[in-house]
């Protein structure tokens, strides 16, 4: 579920990211769903049945929203055709040379196309820097064209690339994702998974992240229930393209759920609230973020 779109230090290349940011998005003023005065909660709900599988076609009345437990109306409610914007970070450093980063490739050129026209996406390569390779947009063309060139270099700053990743995707507004596509291992950042973590939990962006052909760290399940996304582990790296076709048909059937807070939100003094989200429906699981600071 959504939280507040607030700022963040992404490391020491701040001034290239804020670089990158306008490049990528333009001068585009969006509304941040828990910025100060805001009061309508968005909530974003995948939910799931037993084999994993979206389940479509559910309604307002199926859900139950509540906040630090207490109900909440539901005033705002959509079903699979909120726009996205979406960031597709991937690792091209030395240790992803080889089969991982071509499969990978190939694999980002089938999700892509698998998105609605109107989902705008971005690619962004991870290495010790992190370079946006093609801005954010519905059209595929540039995006195809950049995962092409794609080529390995240098070693991983991961935790900066996630911070760095979202705030770039942050401004966007609506639905927003983050897939990143990894061998999991940090070798350069200065940020900690602490901090990439905080990062997160403050954001309003669902995380996909998926370890390639190596364990998966502690890091990616973290960051996936903290947002609502989902974490994969894929030790054989020709799985990739199945999983990010489960990501796709995901993204493609998410539920939004809005809401006016019942107890008022007092600009003075900023809190966390805990967000929980009930499906009236048996046999089935909703992942949702898991609060949003309120200010």
């Amino acid at each position: 579920m959504d939280g507040m779109a607030i700022g963040a230090n992404a490391g020491r290349r701040g001034a290239m990211f804020l670089a990158a940011v306008v490049l990528a998005l333009g001068a585009v003023v969006v509304r941040a769903q828990f910025a100060s005065g805001i009061t309508l909660v968005e909530v974003y709900a995948t939910v799931t049945d037993t084999h994993g599988g979206p389940v479509p076609g559910l309604g307002q009345r199926d859900f139950q929203v509540f906040e630090d437990g207490a109900p909440q109306r539901i005033t705002t409610f959509a079903s699979g055709d909120v726009p996205l914007a979406l960031a597709l970070a991937i690792d091209r450093s030395w240790s992803m040379a080889g089969a991982r980063l071509s499969l990978a490739r190939a694999a980002a050129r089938t999700f892509l196309e698998r998105l609605r026209p109107g989902d705008r996406a971005m690619i962004v390569a991870v290495a010790s820097d992190i370079e946006v390779v093609a801005p954010l947009s519905a059209e595929r063309a540039q995006a195809l064209q950049a995962l092409a060139r794609l080529q390995p270099w240098s070693t991983t700053g991961l935790h900066d690339a996630i911070i760095a990743c979202i705030d770039m995707i942050q401004p966007a507004g609506g639905r927003r994702a983050l897939v990143l596509l990894s061998d999991g291992v940090d070798r350069f950042s200065r940020a900690t998974a602490a901090d990439a973590l905080e990062r997160a939990r403050t954001s309003d962006v669902l995380i996909y992240p998926i370890a390639l052909g190596g364990p998966r760290p502690a890091l990616f399940p973290e960051l996936a229930a903290l947002t609502g996304g989902q974490s994969f582990e894929l030790r054989d790296p020709r799985q990739i393209d199945k999983t990010l076709s489960t990501i796709a048909e995901e993204l493609r059937h998410q539920y939004l759920l809005g809401y006016t807070p019942s107890r008022p939100i007092d600009p003075a003094r900023p809190e966390w609230r805990g967000v929980q989200v009930k499906v009236n429906r048996a046999g089935v699981r909703v992942r949702v973020r898991d609060g949003y600071l309120a200010r």
